[in-house]
């Protein structure tokens, strides 16, 4: 069974400095892929999303960032 999101949750680590840090780093190293990766999101589709999440998850600071995040939840 798919849990649901809490979005107020979800808003919140985004918002928190190091969510803010994390959609920069995106920002930077995916530009427009990552508008892309949104849009196809929200319609459903996450493969594009899941493949910006794979790619970001071999930097080390990335790597720190999140574990930032998991703390904080």
């Amino acid at each position: 069974m798919q849990q649901t999101p809490d979005y107020a949750q979800l808003m919140k680590l985004a918002q928190s400095p190091a969510g803010q840090q994390l959609i920069a780093m995106l920002q930077h190293s995916s530009g427009d892929a990552l508008q892309s990766a949104m849009n196809k999101a929200s319609a459903g589709d996450y493969s594009q999303a899941k493949k910006l999440v794979s790619s970001l998850l071999t930097d080390p600071k990335a790597i720190a960032l999140l574990k930032q995040l998991e703390e904080q939840t």
